[in-house]
């Protein structure tokens, strides 16, 4: 599912950059007073958009404008959501296991995420522990944040994550590789004063 919207953000984006540049490049040509194709609605530099009985064709009905600015309003909302869906990193729900008989379980995302952080929050040195699963089902990937103790190494942490809580997740998921990006922050604290 996650692969076919994909694919349709790309295609739908590339329409719409390729459609703003053709669009552009024909009002661009049109204002320096290049040739442009014959059924191209502005020929000229002093072409305008709307023609003056175009603009006030609608002036007198009282629903014209309310609907253009509801229209527009509506397309910006899309174009804002859009924009936004594009940060946001969708989380894997579920993996496949290989349950070793040739056919294959299905765990849920959510529930992998939740044993790896409490695995991870119970390292020494770990204060808390935050997991998300993306990738494809058959070959997840995960993001990790640790937030680590003031007195903590951060060395020993990712020894202890990657020999520990991830050697858990694979032997348990039958995954061969669980490629991994930790990120690790200090717990903020006041500095110890010595006497």
């Amino acid at each position: 599912m996650t692969v076919v919207l994909r694919r349709v953000n790309r295609v739908l984006l590339g329409l719409a950059g390729l459609i703003l540049v053709l669009g552009g490049g024909a009002v661009l040509a049109a204002a320096t007073g290049l040739s442009v194709p014959s059924w191209w609605p502005w020929s000229g530099p002093s072409d305008v958009l709307l023609t003056t009985a175009q603009r006030q064709r609608w002036r007198n009905e009282g629903w014209w404008w309310p609907v253009v600015i509801a229209a527009l309003g509506i397309v910006v909302l899309l174009a804002l959501w859009w924009l936004i869906a594009q940060f946001r990193r969708a989380r894997l729900a579920e993996v496949l296991v290989d349950t070793g008989d040739g056919e294959a379980a299905v765990l849920r995302g959510r529930a992998l995420e939740g044993a790896l952080e409490a695995d991870a929050a119970a390292q020494d040195g770990v204060a808390r522990a935050k997991v998300s699963l993306t990738g494809r089902r058959g070959a997840p990937r995960t993001r990790i944040a640790l937030l680590l103790e003031p007195h903590a190494s951060p060395g020993d942490a990712l020894t202890a994550l990657s020999t520990e809580a991830l050697a858990h997740a694979r032997t348990a998921t039958g995954l061969p590789a669980l490629p991994t990006e930790a990120r690790l922050r200090a717990v903020k604290h006041r500095a110890r004063r010595v006497a």
